[in-house]
């Protein structure tokens, strides 16, 4: 498999770290959209948010328990924070393995009129 964050998972391609545990590692993007952006992964290899299986659903409970650590640790918790999945092309999709974007540090625009 070519995937670049599992090779991140395995330690073959550094990253800067922020979180680890047992299902999840999170990490600084490498094009950050926000002054705090960090891309927190399963480290089972998940394409999109479509291929979740039952099974798989704890992940997505780590996912978010570990955004809550991170944004505390790096500052963003109280003021706010952004977490995004893009599922597919056409939800912007780029890496195919589930990842979330926890984007904050500075006000964020809304995603629409009612937000």
């Amino acid at each position: 498999m070519d995937c670049i964050f599992c090779k991140i998972v395995e330690g073959q391609i550094p990253s800067k770290k922020v979180y680890e545990n047992e299902h999840v590692v999170a990490f600084h993007d490498i094009e950050p959209a926000a002054p705090v952006h960090v891309l927190i992964i399963p480290k089972k290899h998940i394409p999109t948010a479509n291929d979740v299986a039952p099974e798989d659903l704890h992940l997505i409970g780590e996912i978010h328990q570990a955004a809550q650590i991170i944004a505390n640790e790096l500052g963003v918790a109280e003021s706010g924070f952004r977490l995004v999945n893009n599922c597919g092309s056409n939800g912007g999709q780029v890496v195919y393995h589930i990842h979330y974007h926890l984007l904050g540090g500075e006000k964020l625009g809304p995603l629409n009129k009612r937000d």
